[in-house]
């Protein structure tokens, strides 16, 4: 049954990573003018609320099953809950969300192990 848990851990772990990537990506894309949402802005803010859910699920689920992993993605936390409030403007909004890959990237490297 352990097992059972590190795998779910494992795999929420990088359901949020690659929510936090393809929010980067779509975000770099719009703000680079490759991508046009229009309208559709709020796929974006959906991606952004996927990442936050997932990535607590990943730190409740790392905890539980005593991960390292979850340590280094604890940081996330704060660049998650401070972006809302950095405005929609470059390069504040980035640079904020930015702050989080390095996490991002430790977590995934420390799952490896």
């Amino acid at each position: 049954m352990p097992e059972l848990g590190r795998r779910r851990s494992r795999t929420l772990l990088r359901a949020a990573a690659g929510s936090y990537l393809a929010s980067c990506c779509l975000g770099t894309g719009v703000a680079a003018g490759v991508v046009v949402t229009g309208r559709a802005r709020w796929v974006h803010h959906a991606l952004y609320v996927l990442t936050a859910t997932l990535t607590g699920v990943a730190l409740v689920a790392a905890a539980s099953t005593r991960r390292p992993s979850g340590w280094w993605l604890l940081p996330t936390a704060v660049p998650l809950a401070l972006v809302p409030y950095a405005g929609s403007r470059l390069p504040r909004h980035a640079l904020v969300a930015a702050s989080a890959a390095p996490f991002y990237a430790a977590a995934l490297v420390a799952d490896r192990k």
